[in-house]
């Protein structure tokens, strides 16, 4: 089931969704340390994600699934958000130089036509960073949170989708160590567990951080699919003269 928008912002604006912004955005950042002068898209619900990347990059844009709603973001200045088919984006091949997509592949109806139109839009040598809850963790349990709606994904199940769909996975991370509770002590102690979970890596995390570029060849074995031919349909006789 597809979280509703106004749901998923009125996460981020509690205690526990600025924790979850906070650890998941630093993965992120590391990853991403500079945009400066590229074109930076999130799909799904992205602008607690996004702020970070605003100052440096040439552009920055929200799309957000026709399921899910939308909402103006940011809060002042000219609307950077855009209601979207996430199999259908509406945007140029090879115009997207980094791409983000969180809080929509778990919740896609075909996943893969997802990440096929990610492909399309990305430039050659284009990164992408998927961020999905984790299966066996907590937060995946939680409809408090956000990521406990959808499919919950292992780190293999997403390897497989990029590599069937053209892309090079190149990182895989995890955050979001601590339990999904507004309860004051989790929250103080969010950080510290963060840090100690991600320097032992512990089982559990909540979410999975998998980062891939655009493959611009085509695999052995790779082959797409054909549409089926038809033959003509056979002309009419011409009627015998009488």
């Amino acid at each position: 089931m597809t979280p509703d928008i106004v749901d998923i912002r009125a996460f981020y604006s509690t205690p526990l969704g600025d924790v979850a912004r906070r650890l998941v955005g630093r993965v992120l950042r590391a990853r991403w340390e500079s945009c400066v002068g590229l074109t930076v898209l999130g799909l799904g619900y992205a602008p607690p994600y996004l702020e970070r990347f605003r100052d440096e990059s040439m552009r920055v844009m929200a799309a957000m699934p026709a399921e899910q709603g939308v909402v103006n973001w940011p809060a002042e200045g000219a609307s950077r958000a855009v209601l979207v088919e996430t199999d259908a984006l509406p945007f140029p091949d090879g115009s997207i130089d980094r791409l983000l997509i969180v809080h929509a592949l778990e919740t896609a109806e075909r996943p893969r036509d997802l990440l096929a139109e990610a492909w399309r839009a990305l430039t050659p040598g284009g990164r992408m960073i998927v961020v999905a809850p984790a299966r066996g963790g907590l937060w995946s349990r939680s409809e408090r949170t956000p990521f406990g709606s959808g499919q919950p994904y292992s780190r293999k199940q997403i390897y497989d989708l990029m590599r069937e769909t053209l892309f090079s996975p190149i990182f895989s991370g995890e955050a979001l160590y601590g339990a999904p509770s507004q309860g004051g002590f989790a929250l103080r102690t969010a950080t510290a567990f963060e840090r100690f979970g991600a320097r032992f890596s512990l089982p559990g995390a909540g979410v999975l951080v998998v980062e891939a570029t655009k493959q611009l060849y085509r695999p052995v074995g790779f082959a797409r699919r054909r549409l089926p031919r038809f033959a003509p349909a056979a002309a009419l006789a011409a009627p015998r003269a009488k």
